[in-house]
């Protein structure tokens, strides 16, 4: 058996392939507000929160003009961004009803509350904000019992910083 991984080892970032540069920091960073920290060119961007070198990477070396993978096919599923708070949720939720963006969906997990769309090369994106470990539902012998209920989406639109 082999020892688990440091348990402070985390993501530090995504990099996707897209099939237009500029269509992709629209998203990313006018609709969603990363920061853009580097551009390579007219090929590839980095971009972050909070001014680290990148959280985000995009690229089209070999994919300039492609289409998204069909369905039934291997690939990304999603990349999630924890934002800090409720408050930080609501905002990402009004930036994406504001650019006329739809929904894939909504859901209250009990540990976390997110939603989920898709960029514009039909990459899953999840967005979302933990609740305290204390608050987290459990059975009666103290095990994780996550859910899959509603979000109500008006009420984390009134949280928006």
């Amino acid at each position: 058996m082999t020892n688990p991984v440091h348990p402070e080892t985390r993501i530090g970032h995504v990099h996707l392939k897209v099939a237009d540069l500029d269509r992709a920091i629209a998203f990313y960073s006018g609709v969603l507000g990363f920061e853009v920290q580097q551009m390579y060119g007219k090929q590839a961007a980095f971009l972050s929160a909070g001014g680290y070198h990148h959280h985000i990477g995009l690229n089209t070396w070999e994919s300039r003009n492609g289409t998204p993978p069909p369905p039934g096919h291997t690939g990304l599923y999603h990349t999630a961004f924890l934002y800090p708070d409720r408050a930080s949720l609501g905002d990402a939720l009004k930036r994406i009803v504001q650019a006329g963006i739809p929904l894939d969906g909504a859901a209250d997990h009990g540990v976390s509350e997110a939603i989920y769309l898709r960029d514009p090369d039909g990459n899953g994106v999840e967005l979302y904000r933990d609740r305290a470990e204390a608050d987290w539902p459990r059975n009666a012998k103290g095990e994780l019992e996550m859910v899959n209920s509603p979000l109500d989406l008006q009420a984390l639109l009134d949280e928006a910083a």
